[in-house]
Parts: C-alpha cells; structure tokens; sequence
C-alpha cells in the first residue's frame, strides 16, 4: 500500500494495519518497562552490580521516557508524527543493541537512557497517528486496543524476562528490540500516511524547564523508595520539581509559541484523564511490584514460574481493556472509570488476604485478575476522555502528557508501595506482613480513585464530545480529518 493510497485519514483495512503496526512499537516500549526486573540479579551478578546501580538500570529509562515526553509530543505536532516516529524508532532500537552488548553497569545505564529517549519521541509520535486516522466510535475502539497494549506489555514484560533470563541469557531481554524494531522502521513509511509539519518555533526554553521538572519529581519518587521520604534525598529533588512547574507557568505565558497552553492543561476532560491515567498506572505497577516479590522472595517461585503468573493478569487487562472501550462509546467514560477502581479495589482487597499457608491459586491470583480486569477501562477512559476534547494542533503534546502520567504513575506507584512493604522486603523477613499493608494500601486508593472519578470525569460519550468541541473550534469533526493531514505525519 502505497501512501499515495491514504491522503488523509486511512480507509478501514489501512488504518487497522497502522494501528497494529504502531501497537507493536507501543508494545516493545512498555514491555521493557517491567521486563527487566525479574533479570536484575543475573544483571547483577555478571555485570558486578550492587543494589543502587541496579536500581539505575530500571530507573534510567522511566526517567528519560517520562521525563522527555511533553517534548516527544510538541516535535510531533510540529515536525510531523511519522518524522518523530522514525527518528524514536530508530534511536529505540539502536539503543536496545548496545544495552544488549554491554559489558559494565556505566553502558547498561547509559544504553537504559537512550532507549528512553526513543521511547519519549516514539509514543506521542505514534498516539497522535492512532488519534488523526480514527473517528468516532472506530477512535474509541482503537484508543481501546492501544490502553490495553499499557498493561498487557507491562505483565508480559515479566513472563518475557523469565523466559529470556531463564533460556538464553539477560542480554536477550534487550536483544529481541532490533529485529521488531528493523521490522517496523522498515513499515512505517508505507503504511503511516506523511504530511508537512507546521512551521512553529518549539518552546525550547519551556521543553528543557517541564523536561528537568518531571525528571526530578520522578528522581525524588524513586528515591523516596529507597531512604524514605524524609530523606534529603528525597526531599530536595521533590521542592526543585514544584519550583521548576511554578517557573514553567511563567515561561508558557511569556512566549510566542508556548509548548502547552495553560487552557488545555485546565480543561476538566485532560484534568481527569492524567488523573485516572497516574492512579491506573501507579496501582498496576504497584501491583506487579508486590506480587513480584511476594512470590519469588516469600513463596520461592523461579523467574520463570513467577512471570507464568502474570500470564491471566495480562489477560485480563486486555479483556477489561476491550470491554471498556466499547462500553465508553455507549455509556459514557464516568460509569466505566467508576467501575473499573471498584473492580481493582475489590482486586486488591482479595490479594491482601494473602499468608504464606495459603496457596497462590486462592488469594493471590484470583485477586490478581479482578484487579487486573479492572485496570484495563481504567487505562482506555483516561486516554480517550481526554483526546476526545483536544484541540486541533495539540494532539502531540496531549499523548505526551498522557504518556507522563503513564510513566510518573508507575514510579510513584512501586516507591510508595515499597515504601509501606519495606518490613516485609527485607531479607529473612518474617510472614507477609509488609506485603498485606502494601495490597491493602492498593485496595484503599483504589476506592478513593472510584469515589473522585465520580466527579470529575466527564459525563456523556465521548463521540459527542468529538462533534461539540470540534464545532467550538469551526472545524467539525476535522480535529480528526484536517488534523490527519495539518498535523501530519512528517514525510
């Protein structure tokens, strides 16, 4: 298919090829979020590292992923998506072949960072693709599929480490990035239809200010699970990312061109979509964290037997993932929020009946799938609320945002679980104390998140939003049509 054939947005067949391709970038990106973390102690012992470096290895990419995103979606709306796409990809991947190759913790992380970079330039990249070549209820749809790829890569990503780590080896995790990577590069530019970007300045000054920000409040999160909270360490990074978002503000009502308009942020539909989106995240990685640990240092499950275990969660995400989707276009976003954190509250109250007596089969993984079931809508009503009422131009730097609250939820998510588990995680702990607080903590903001969607998120379907607000803006629904070609896709 040429893309000659698809001008604007993609006809049916085109565009669910491009959603598959771009769901299968989307996909290696999540996966080496948790894919790592059951390969840390073979990391660790070939490479001679010790706790804190190890850390770093995970650290480093949610780091640069998360912190360069804003940034990853403003060069897509003005440089064009596929352009932005390309350049994350291929950095991606390159990144991948030398985390794979590395012989020191000092590559490793360094190799960790640059793939973070690619992901931080492919993901918004790629959601402002899926967003302008989708309408209406097929929008939902698809916005569905691609919530579900944020869980369902996340739990995959462990039964995939377990299965490299245990079959040939750790330096695998990062080496089956290049030939997936290859594969797509090679793809985009038939499939992804490409379009001018729009001559803008970028807001250098705000990209490098909310770039610096949200590294350090997700450096000061990490640590928190580390020394504490009280922690200078933890602290001083903390006040230096509020201070950074104060100057941020400023910054964006000085400039010419400002990298996000103070109006879109306050928008109630993107205030409850980051919301639900850093709650959602923050309880699934939260969740995997605990149940990690839970059965590998208190039940003594290999890697292998323990990334099985995550295999019905991943399911189940991507069922309530679906199921969501199709639901918000008939029902509304603020029904399936509130239903999705009942769900996962209800999920974590049954994993916080775990002890070590009980077998994994009663508490830990029926409690581990309702959750999981629940996480899924949870994750397609933030996207889709809040890209339904984006204006034209924007949808880059949206996806980015989005994407950050992706990225922040889950480090705020395993350091404060990490924290409130910390009896039960060191080692030769008694019993299973520290992981009870930890599920029930879960169980408890779970609740909390349900009783708060109910008010703030949104009512009525967001097809309806597509029209009245592309209306507002005179361009009817071409928030996706003109968009499909104005916001382009870089050639």
């Amino acid at each position: 298919m040429s893309r000659h054939d698809m001008p604007g947005p993609a006809p049916k067949a085109g565009g669910w090829a491009v959603l598959v391709l771009l769901c299968l970038a989307q996909f290696m990106l999540i996966v080496d979020i948790t894919v790592v973390q059951v390969a840390l102690p073979s990391i660790g012992a070939d490479l001679a590292l010790g706790r804190e470096a190890l850390t770093w290895v995970v650290t480093a990419y949610t780091l640069c992923f998360g912190g360069l995103m804003v940034l990853g979606g403003r060069l897509a709306d003005v440089l064009g998506a596929r352009r932005t796409l390309l350049a994350g990809l291929g950095l991606f991947t390159a990144a991948s072949l030398v985390c794979g190759l590395a012989g020191s913790g000092a590559a490793l992380v360094a190799g960790r960072a640059l793939q973070g970079v690619g992901a931080a330039l492919l993901s918004p990249a790629a959601l402002a693709v899926i967003v302008s070549t989708f309408h209406g209820e097929r929008r939902a749809r698809a916005l569905g599929v691609w919530a579900a790829i944020g869980g369902t890569g996340a739990a995959l990503g462990v039964l995939v480490g377990g299965l490299l780590t245990a079959g040939p080896g750790w330096a695998w995790v990062f080496f089956v990035n290049v030939p997936i990577g290859l594969a797509v590069l090679a793809a985009v530019p038939a499939l992804v239809p490409g379009a001018a970007g729009r001559r803008e300045p970028v807001d250098v000054p705000g990209a490098l200010v909310v770039t610096l920000a949200t590294a350090l409040l997700i450096y000061g999160v990490v640590a928190a699970g580390d020394a504490g909270w009280g922690a200078a360490g933890t602290v001083l990074p903390l006040a230096g990312a509020v201070l950074l978002y104060a100057l941020f503000v400023v910054v964006e009502r000085s400039v010419r061109s400002p990298l996000m308009r103070a109006g879109t942020l306050a928008r109630r539909p993107v205030i409850s979509g980051t919301f639900v989106m850093l709650v959602a995240t923050g309880l699934m990685l939260g969740l995997f964290f605990l149940s990690t640990l839970y059965l590998q240092h208190v039940l003594g499950f290999s890697p292998l037997e323990t990334g099985l275990i995550f295999l019905p969660a991943a399911v189940a995400i991507t069922a309530g993932a679906q199921l969501g989707g199709r639901l918000i276009g008939r029902i509304g976003g603020r029904p399936v929020a509130v239903a999705a954190f009942v769900l996962t509250a209800a999920g974590a109250a049954l994993m916080a009946q775990v002890s070590p007596g009980a077998g994994v089969h009663t508490t830990l993984l029926p409690g581990f799938v309702l959750a999981s079931l629940g996480i899924g809508p949870a994750f397609v009503t933030a996207t889709t609320t809040t890209m339904a009422n984006i204006p034209p131009g924007e949808n880059g730097v949206a996806s980015g945002v989005i994407s950050t609250f992706h990225e922040l939820g889950g480090s705020i998510g395993v350091a404060v679980v990490s924290t409130v588990a910390a009896a039960g995680l060191a080692p030769g702990a008694p019993g299973a104390g520290g992981f009870v607080a930890g599920f029930t903590l879960c169980a408890v903001v779970a609740g909390a998140a349900g009783v708060v969607a109910l008010g703030l998120v949104p009512g009525g379907r967001p097809a309806a939003a597509f029209v009245g607000h592309g209306h507002g803006h005179g361009q009817g629904q071409g928030h996706g049509q003109g968009h499909g070609q104005g916001h382009g896709h870089g050639g």
